[in-house]
C-alpha cells in the first residue's frame, strides 16, 4: 500500500488490489465541515479517474467514525460563494467509485448521512448510529430523507428520525442499517475484504451496475438537500434548537416548548 495523497484532512493510500483507503483524520470525533466534505469530494474524483482503483474504503481515525458538525462550535458565516456543505455531499453521491464504510463508535447525525453515502457499512461491537436531530431542536440533513427510508423501510427510519434513538450495531446489522459486523481489531481488515471482493469484478461492469442500481439517488440526494437545509435554516432560529444545542453541550435532557 502506498501513498496516493493528502487533501486536508483526508488520507489517502492506494494499494496493489485496486482498493483505495481515505481516512478522515480529525479524531476523536471526526467532526465535518464544508471543508472537510470537499477535500473528500477531491479526494474521492481523483481516484474515479485512477484506473489502478476499482473500490474505496472510507474511515476514521480516532474513537468515532463521525459525529457529524460539532454543534458546540459557532455556525459558520454564510458564503454564498464557497457554497453549502450539503453542496459537497451531493457530489460524494454523484462519484461512480462503488464505497465501502468501515464504522467505529459512532456516526451521528451527519455522520449518518456520512455512512450511508456509502455502498456498504461495516461495524465494529462499538458502532451506533444515531439520527440525533430532533433531539437538538433541528431538521435532519445529508439526504438521509433519501437514504434512510431506501435503507431500513419508512416506518424503521420515522422512527429513528422522531426519537433520535441510538441504534447499536448488532441491531443495525438485523435491520439492514450496516451489512456486516467485525470485531473491533477487525474492522478495517473486512471493510478492505469487501472492497477487495469488487474490485476483482470488471470494474466497467460495477460501475454499470452500480449505477442502474442507484438510478436517479443524486437527483433525489440534490432536492432532499435543498429542502433538508432550508428546514434547517428556518428552525435554527427557533427557541427549541437554542434548548437543544444548550442541553447537548451540557449533557442533560433538553426541555422543548414547541417555540
Amino acid at each position: 500500500m502506498s501513498e496516493f495523497g493528502v487533501f486536508g484532512d483526508i488520507h489517502v493510500m492506494l494499494a496493489d488490489d485496486y482498493v483505495a483507503t481515505v481516512e478522515i483524520r480529525r479524531p476523536p470525533n471526526n467532526f465535518f465541515d464544508r471543508a472537510l466534505l470537499a477535500s473528500m469530494v477531491e479526494a474521492f474524483d481523483e481516484l474515479s479517474k485512477d484506473e489502478h482503483c476499482r473500490a474505496i474504503v472510507l474511515c476514521s481515525e480516532g474513537r468515532h467514525f463521525c459525529a457529524g458538525v460539532d454543534v458546540s462550535s459557532p455556525p459558520p458565516s454564510k458564503d454564498k460563494e464557497a457554497g453549502h456543505l450539503y453542496d459537497e455531499a451531493v457530489k460524494l453521491f454523484a462519484n461512480p467509485t462503488p464505497v465501502v464504510a468501515a464504522i467505529q463508535g459512532a456516526a451521528v447525525g451527519g455522520g449518518l448521512g456520512l455512512a450511508l453515502m456509502a455502498d456498504f457499512r461495516v461495524a465494529s461491537p462499538e458502532a451506533r448510529f444515531s439520527a440525533n436531530f430532533a433531539r437538538l431542536g433541528f431538521h435532519h440533513g445529508f439526504g438521509l430523507t433519501v437514504t434512510l427510508p431506501r435503507l431500513i423501510g419508512q416506518q424503521r427510519a420515522a422512527e429513528m428520525l422522531y426519537t433520535g434513538q441510538r441504534v447499536k450495531s448488532d441491531e443495525a446489522l438485523r435491520i439492514g442499517l450496516c451489512d456486516r459486523l467485525a470485531t473491533t481489531d477487525s474492522v478495517r481488515d473486512l471493510s478492505r475484504s469487501l472492497a477487495s471482493e469488487i474490485a476483482q469484478s470488471a470494474p466497467l461492469a460495477v460501475r454499470s451496475i452500480r449505477d442502474t442500481l442507484r438510478g436517479d439517488l443524486s437527483a433525489e440526494i440534490r432536492a432532499a438537500t435543498d429542502h433538508e437545509k432550508a428546514e434547517q435554516e428556518r428552525l435554527q432560529q427557533t427557541s427549541d434548537f437554542r434548548e437543544g444545542v444548550r442541553a447537548t453541550i451540557e449533557r442533560r435532557p433538553p426541555e422543548f416548548l414547541g417555540r
